[in-house]
């Protein structure tokens, strides 16, 4: 793994253990608290059906209510709402988002004082005491209404006790697992200290209750998003006011804690609530998700002194359905805070968990929920990791938000076709962290090597190349360092001559137009420039970045130098400049490369034998009427379908060793057949030459330059020849011309 990859590594791996301590609830954000919810309140009002679910209906103890009879209403108004609800309009279920913890025996008390007291002496009251008492006893009353009906009373727990405070008021109901059944859960039930809940006689008249308070909310925001279906107190477990409505509406059915595997009965594996033939879903407390049906009051709603009266306008409403009473009159304080309003009657939560428990409508949170978010936050800081460290910044923004839009589609996607809760604001925040995160490292620290870099190279290299060493620094080494590389050398001929006839201006505008136009031919084939001296230029290949085809892109900079410069006669001739004609000497071979120089003066350059042997073999140009000249490594590195004329064996000053030289053509399929013809001649004369065959290869050499296609290499051999004939080299000779000057 590449320095730069171990550091996008690292950096992405600091943000997923920031995020992990939040995940894992170690060192919980409230501002990603504060997210996740918004992005499941955003889900659920975008998902809200908007319309009343026709099976419960709430009856209301709304404002006209209290102002037609007044509040509190005496228990013997409440059962003649009772009685009104199941004998006249055949409710199927009723359950009271209220707690009767106290006795309604006002009525009862001041009966018996003056009973007691004024009426004590009064034969006729006497006789018809107990007859009235009975009538004033309107818990018994209320009492008798619930018997033997599908009622539901509601209480509340609580979380804590206050100092000073009973504990513990009213009856309770028998529990859905009774202590001694619970301990075989491992569950991490709500755990209330107290609860309030009804008088005892009332409670006593029906089996069933359920408790209204809402725990989780208060330990989040406050906002009603879910609601336990079940608490533990003092070991024994009690259903929510839903549940047991639910749970007496399909007939009294059992009720389970399913797991996944069903033998591990612990919170991590808890997966939902059957009722029957229902499964409802829920978290590691037991708790579910409100499935809102829409804004308040999307359910039917009928005001309680109508029902009491016997005067509901559409009685159909009623028939047959599940009734839930409560309060929405604003004196009672029975509002509550949700998704979808943040002043909601506080009996239509309960309504929309009933309706949704039945219609499996539930939304699930699975127990490993923070499972799922750590491994999406693993994925996102892999998959940035390595764009950061392979693509450019762009490409990594792109699928960084790539990433964002998907994680949206998905938790959208399970959220509406699976029903599933998925994270989605803490990994959307995840993700924005962790692309800042690489942002600002690439643009604080990257970049600056990236400068760097570019001041290094930049004037020497061309710009993809320094875009490349920026992507890639640590294949950059400005150390010494030995390469297989190509160096080129070029000079202009006759410069001497050139700069005599011109003046120090116009010979430097002369020199900058020239140094321009090669430069860039250079450079578009990867070429880095070593440095100008005067007239010439020294440029090499393979550093600072590898270049395995850098033997290539110096042979076709080369050829394109050559011909570049005479695209410049016309420009020059305007200005009156002379033409200029270059000559080109390529070397390949082992060089040592890096930042070399003194204290006082460095430079990025190539040093070696190689080196030295291109600077020998530009100024060979002019000997054999050559523009380029490249070594034998050269050639053996260029393309087998490139053609070139061997000139010679020389032993160039400096070197005892005797090196071919060659003129590079270009592919042979460009060549003309003629000329192709005779470059195969040629190596022909060449091997007559070497043998020592002066008049046969004297006459190969006199017929190719009368061929129509002369060349000065031709001469030279034919006075070689001459020269050689009077002074014989001897038997030991291997064909080498030893040159004396550079």
């Amino acid at each position: 793994m590449s320095k730069r990859s171990l550091i996008r590594l690292s950096i992405s791996l600091a943000v997923f253990a920031l995020f992990l301590l939040h995940t894992a609830r170690w060192a919980p954000l409230r501002l990603l608290e504060v997210v996740e919810d918004f992005t499941y309140d955003a889900r659920v009002l975008l998902t809200l059906p908007g319309t009343p679910d026709p099976k419960v209906v709430i009856v209301d103890l709304d404002e006209r209510s209290l102002a037609a009879e007044g509040w509190p209403w005496s228990r013997d108004k409440l059962a003649n709402l009772v009685d009104q609800l199941f004998d006249r309009y055949k409710v199927r279920v009723l359950g009271f988002d209220i707690v009767f913890s106290e006795p309604d025996d006002e009525a009862l008390a001041l009966w018996q004082r003056l009973l007691s007291q004024d009426f004590a002496q009064v034969p006729e009251v006497v006789a018809r005491a107990e007859d009235i008492r009975r009538q004033l006893d309107y818990d018994a009353r209320f009492a008798q209404a619930l018997s033997g009906r599908p009622v539901v009373l509601g209480f509340f727990f609580k979380r804590f006790v206050p100092e000073g405070e009973q504990a513990a008021t009213g009856a309770l109901c028998a529990p859905l697992i009774d202590a001694q059944a619970a301990r075989l859960y491992d569950v991490d039930f709500i755990k209330p200290q107290g609860y309030g809940g009804n008088v005892a006689r009332l409670q006593a008249a029906t089996p069933y209750c359920g408790f209204f308070d809402n725990p989780v909310a208060v330990e989040d925001d406050g906002v009603y998003r879910r609601v336990p279906l079940m608490q533990q107190y003092d070991g024994a477990v009690y259903p929510s006011l839903a549940l047991s409505i639910v749970r007496l509406a399909l007939g009294n059915p059992p009720v389970e804690l399913e797991f996944e595997p069903p033998d591990v009965r612990t919170s991590l594996h808890l997966e939902r609530v059957r009722i029957g033939s229902l499964a409802v879903p829920v978290d590691e407390h037991v708790a579910a998700y409100v499935p809102y049906r829409g804004d308040n009051r999307t359910f039917h709603y009928v005001s309680a002194v109508d029902v009491l009266h016997g005067t509901v306008a559409n009685p159909a409403l009623l028939d047959g359905a599940i009734v839930l009473m409560g309060t929405s009159a604003a004196g009672l304080l029975d509002l509550r805070s949700t998704p979808v309003n943040k002043v909601f009657t506080g009996v239509e939560v309960h309504a929309n968990l009933v309706s949704g428990m039945l219609e499996n409508r539930i939304h699930q949170r699975a127990p490993y929920y923070m499972g799922i978010e750590a491994v999406m936050h693993l994925a996102i800081a892999l998959l940035l990791a390595w764009a950061f460290s392979k693509l450019s910044a762009p490409a990594s923004a792109a699928i960084g938000f790539g990433a964002i839009a998907a994680i949206i589609a998905l938790a959208l996607g399970l959220w509406s076709k699976a029903q599933f809760i998925m994270p989605l604001g803490v990994p959307v925040i995840f993700t924005l962290a962790l692309f800042m995160a690489h942002l600002l490292y690439g643009y604080f620290i990257e970049s600056r090597g990236k400068r760097e870099i570019a001041r290094l190279f930049g004037q020497y290299v061309p710009p993809e190349l320094v875009e490349e060493m920026a992507a890639h620094p640590d294949s950059i080494s400005m150390e010494g360092e030995s390469r297989e590389m190509t160096v080129l050398f070029s000079d202009v001929r006759g410069f001497t001559s050139i700069s005599e006839k011109l003046d120090a201006r116009e010979l430097a505008r002369l020199m900058n137009r020239f140094l321009t136009q090669q430069t860039g031919v250079i450079q578009r084939h990867r070429g880095t420039i070593d440095k100008y001296m005067g007239d010439a230029i020294m440029a090499f290949w393979g550093a600072p970045l590898p270049d395995s085809g850098h033997a290539v892109h110096a042979l076709l900079a080369a050829m394109e130098m050559v011909r570049s410069v005479r695209e410049l006669d016309a420009e020059f001739e305007a200005r009156g400049w002379p033409k200029l004609h270059i000559g080109v000497g390529l070397s390949t071979g082992k060089m040592n490369v890096g930042n070399m120089g003194s204290e006082f003066r460095m430079a990025y350059t190539v040093m070696g034998d190689a080196v030295n042997l291109g600077s020998r073999l530009e100024g060979l140009t002019k000997e054999y009427g050559v523009s380029i000249i490249c070594s034998e490594a050269t050639r053996l590195a260029a393309p087998s379908d490139w053609a070139f004329r061997e000139l010679d064996l020389v032993r160039v000053k400096g070197k005892q060793e005797p090196v071919a030289i060659y003129e590079p053509m270009g592919p042979k399929d460009a060549l003309d057949p003629a000329l192709r013809q005779d470059l195969a001649r040629h190596r022909g004369a060449l091997k007559l030459y070497r043998a020592q065959q002066w008049d046969a290869a004297e006459l190969e050499f006199f017929q190719l330059q009368q061929s129509g296609r002369p060349h000065r290499v031709y001469e030279l051999f034919i006075e070689r020849i001459m020269y050689l004939r009077e002074h014989p080299p001897g038997k030991d000779w291997d064909g080498a011309f030893t040159f004396t000057h550079k």
